[in-house]
């Protein structure tokens, strides 16, 4: 028989642990425990295709069609070799990312990680709700309409006092993500690109950028590195596989779900290049401009002659944007309260109700609150300039986390067998001094454009 006990752990959090497991078959067994481990990684990942990341990812299928799908071959190893860091870090220490770099690094290298973390999150935050205002005008909903709609709805989904209802809840929304699939398969269909799949195919492994290795294309670079690998996903896990209550005994089944989240954020992100590309890319009078994810769902049933496939992807691209910037919203509000209580020794965790840990959930209402604001007073054209700076600000601040990350994770006092491996370290260092080298490359052509083609 199959069945679950409750336990009641140090903070009050609430969680279960599979028993007498025996009586079934193995690899039943197996797949129960990965269902119950799963969640940390997958809402991690999904939730980083959130609202600037699928505005980024339609802003490089139309600018660049398929010519950058191959990067998300190197993005999912990236992703998961980051975050599966995590796993083993919050299931052996108990403990989250920012009590993690003030415990190892002293309190000037853990104020700077907060600091670094509270900024890039708010800014993120700020793109969230752009993207969701923007998705819900084409419903012709008002912005302040959505601003409290979301809001509210964002605050009751954590204020339940259960981390596994929050968790449920948000692997529902995850499912929406996909959206962007049938939209890309819809978008090909009537399409004009010359050898349809087969082209999508080659921009994978035989990619072309006639004028080089422009400005514009560095930068859209940095930005989908920057949306498909930031710091908040390094504390929001850890933290929640903290909350969850995950030990040593789920490592195995954690990077399980963190490597499915991996692979499955980027093949949405693919299909949303596939879906812009094959739409303003390829467009017969020439590429189309775009520089959002709701001008591409705008546009979409014009560009694609008013045809009812463009009709129903432009639908599907505004529920996606909305979803994604709903869930985005969400983990980045939450990886910030988690990371400041565990700061300033407030009670922080999911299992706890507002009235005992009402800090905790002050710090996430203000977030919310915050940000919405920003986004309803900004112009369209000021929304749309934060929305791909922010990941590539993202990007420039992301080399600090991972070193801190990787040096933990080399500690023996800390993680004792679980430390980084031979070959772990060398996939994560060298996936650090990669992003240091994209963001170096990225600094030159700013100074200096002209060695890129730029002005």
């Amino acid at each position: 028989m199959f069945y679950y006990t409750l336990f009641k752990s140090e903070e009050g959090g609430v969680f279960w642990v599979s028993k007498s497991l025996h009586v079934i078959g193995n690899w039943r067994r197996r797949l129960l425990l990965f269902f119950a481990v799963l969640g940390p990684g997958i809402i991690t990942m999904v939730a980083d295709n959130d609202a600037g990341g699928i505005s980024t990812y339609s802003q490089t299928g139309a600018k660049t069609g398929f010519n950058l799908l191959w990067a998300f071959i190197i993005l999912v190893p990236m992703a998961y070799y980051v975050q599966e860091m995590t796993v083993r870090l919050g299931a052996v220490t108990k403990r989250g990312h920012a009590e993690a770099i003030f415990d190892g690094f002293g309190k000037f290298w853990g104020w700077f990680s907060i600091f670094d973390l509270a900024l890039i999150n708010w800014l993120t935050l700020v793109t969230e709700y752009i993207g969701m205002t923007q998705a819900m005008a084409m419903f012709n909903i008002p912005p302040l309409v959505t601003f409290f709609g979301v809001t509210f709805l964002l605050t009751g989904i954590v204020i339940t006092g259960r981390y596994w209802t929050f968790e449920k809840i948000t692997l529902i929304f995850c499912l929406f993500n996909l959206v962007y699939i049938p939209a890309a398969i819809w978008a090909m269909k009537t399409g004009n690109v010359a050898d349809g799949w087969g082209a999508v195919g080659r921009g994978f492994y035989a990619p072309q950028f006639p004028g080089g290795l422009t400005v514009t294309l560095i930068t859209l670079i940095m930005a989908n590195i920057g949306t498909t690998i930031t710091p908040w996903q390094i504390f929001f896990q850890q933290s929640a596989v903290v909350d969850k209550g995950m030990d040593i005994r789920d490592i195995k089944l954690g990077k399980l779900d963190t490597f499915a989240g991996a692979l499955t954020t980027c093949i949405v992100a693919a299909f949303i290049i596939i879906a812009t590309a094959g739409v303003f890319y390829y467009h017969p009078g020439g590429p189309i401009m775009i520089e959002s994810a709701a001008q591409a769902a705008d546009k979409m049933p014009e560009v694609m002659g008013n045809h009812h496939w463009g009709i129903w992807a432009r639908g599907l691209f505004a529920i996606g944007l909305f979803d994604a910037g709903l869930l985005g919203a969400l983990c980045i509000s939450l990886s910030t309260s988690w990371a400041m209580g565990e700061v300033f020794g407030w009670a922080h965790s999911l299992n706890k109700s507002v009235r005992e840990a009402p800090w905790f959930y002050v710090a996430y209402t203000l977030m919310l609150l915050s940000a919405g604001v920003i986004s309803l007073v900004a112009t369209t054209a000021v929304q749309d300039v934060i929305t791909i700076f922010v990941q590539v600000v993202a990007v420039t601040l992301l080399p600090a986390a991972l070193f801190f990350l990787i040096l933990i994770l080399n500690d023996r006092r800390t993680m004792g067998e679980h430390v980084n491996t031979r070959w772990q370290n060398i996939a994560n260092w060298s996936i650090a001094l990669f992003v240091v080298a994209v963001s170096t490359v990225y600094g030159v052509s700013t100074i200096f454009p002209e060695w890129f083609g730029g002005k």
